[in-house]
């Protein structure tokens, strides 16, 4: 089983179903995919396998995913989901210590080779903290970010 294959389960657990909360940006969501994202789709009938393959070409390959470690792909590949692909870029940037241009090239790819990633993916958590406490919709959204990086800790912990 390939590393997109084991990180595509908990990150359906993490977004769950059909959601269309007034206050999320993204509008109607199913499986994490976003009315706001993707205009043309019929976010209500979309499925699962729909969802896995536009999970797959939009946010896993067009990431390069591939060639981060498994913890380290998860959370990203996690962050880029709920929070934007650019917006994980700078997240594993800052906990790299590298210029966060939001773009992952050869600097960042480098950078990932020379910590343990294991250290790097706690890194990541603690910088997406960060970046949630800042965001307007904390008050809102908070806990249930806050729960969803506790179960990522805890799925890395177990499946890693």
């Amino acid at each position: 089983m390939n590393n997109f294959e084991i990180c595509i389960a908990p990150l359906f657990k993490n977004e769950g179903g059909l959601s269309n909360h007034p206050l999320d940006s993204g509008k109607l969501t199913k499986f994490g995919i976003s009315q706001r994202s993707y205009p043309q789709l019929n976010i209500a009938a979309l499925t699962e396998v729909q969802a896995k393959a536009l999970y797959k070409r939009d946010f896993w390959d067009a990431n390069k995913l591939d060639q981060l470690p498994l913890a380290v792909a998860f959370e990203f590949f996690d962050c880029a989901v709920n929070c934007g692909a650019g917006t994980a870029a700078r997240i594993l940037q800052r906990a790299l210590g590298v210029a966060d241009d939001g773009i992952v090239g050869a600097i960042t790819l480098a950078a990932v080779n020379k910590i343990h990633p294991d250290k790097l993916a706690k890194r990541m958590l603690a910088h997406r903290i960060r970046f949630y406490t800042k965001l307007a919709n904390w008050p809102t959204f908070g806990a249930g970010w806050v729960n969803r990086l506790a179960n990522n800790a805890l799925w890395e912990t177990e499946n890693v």
